[in-house]
């Protein structure tokens, strides 16, 4: 059986330019295979695995596998077009097993602008939570009859308890926390297992001029953590560990004082 981490496999990256997405699979080169003696026998071991980059923008997913030590394909992907989902999941388990999913579409929009345009709001939510409730059942469907696989989606310490000033975003995050949650019960017993992930502030191109929360981290950290998961058989991941402790704090805070957290 092969697998994405060790052996020359498949990887499925839906939100094939993600900056979080793309440092997941550098993160996987670097690794390389386990018990490789040294890196470049590692890097050299996922040479054959192909990456299957999925995407709106053609030029830009050329532009990111160009950079990547693995053979690359690509293959047209909308969040927002749910009804297209199964039928490019059978296209592309049709060609062979998908080792790893990982999935990490998504968008940040200002509360502000989401209050001035509802109709963008809804757009937000289905591209981050809808999209990938469609993408990863027909995925989930797929990986339950190769009896193996694992399947990465990317929540946000956002999801634990919306703030006012990106509960839409949060709300959405919580939506998709909660379904990959549901997922890995129902895929228990399968050989398919989810990977959740819960990144905080996370500086980079969706984040850009905004001033980084407490706790802040990178897209390469979030990439190394999630490399580092999946060798162990992790279910979840937080972004950085602390982050795990700040959140069940956050539960405890009494609502009048969370409605004035401007963060």
């Amino acid at each position: 059986m092969q697998d994405a981490l060790g052996r020359p496999g498949r990887i499925l990256l839906l939100g094939g330019t993600s900056e979080i997405g793309l440092a997941i699979l550098a993160a996987l080169a670097e690794r390389g295979r386990p018990g490789a003696r040294d890196g470049q026998a590692g890097r050299a071991a996922l040479s054959g695995t192909e990456v299957i980059l999925a995407g709106r923008d053609e030029q830009r997913l050329a532009e990111a596998g160009a950079r990547l030590p693995f053979r690359v394909t690509t293959v047209p992907f909308d969040a927002a077009a749910p009804d297209t989902h199964a039928a490019l999941m059978d296209k592309i388990f049709a060609a062979g097993d998908v080792d790893l999913v990982i999935s990490a579409a998504g968008v940040l929009v200002p509360q502000p602008d989401l209050d001035a345009d509802p109709a963008r709001a809804g757009g937000l939510v289905q591209v981050n939570f809808t999209g990938h409730v469609t993408a990863l059942l027909a995925a989930a469907r797929h990986m339950r009859a190769q009896c193996y696989g694992t399947i990465v989606v990317l929540s946000s310490v956002a999801a634990v308890r919306p703030r006012r000033f990106n509960f839409t975003y949060g709300a959405a995050k919580a939506g998709l926390d909660a379904f990959a949650r549901g997922l890995a019960d129902s895929l228990h017993g399968s050989g398919v297992r989810v990977l959740l992930v819960r990144p905080g502030f996370v500086t980079g191109r969706m984040t850009e001029g905004m001033d980084p929360a407490p706790l802040a981290t990178t897209p390469e950290a979030v990439g190394r953590a999630v490399a580092a998961g999946l060798a162990r058989g992790s279910g979840t991941v937080w972004v950085p560990p602390a982050l795990a402790l700040l959140a069940a704090a956050f539960r405890l805070v009494p609502r009048p004082l969370w409605r004035r957290l401007s963060r």
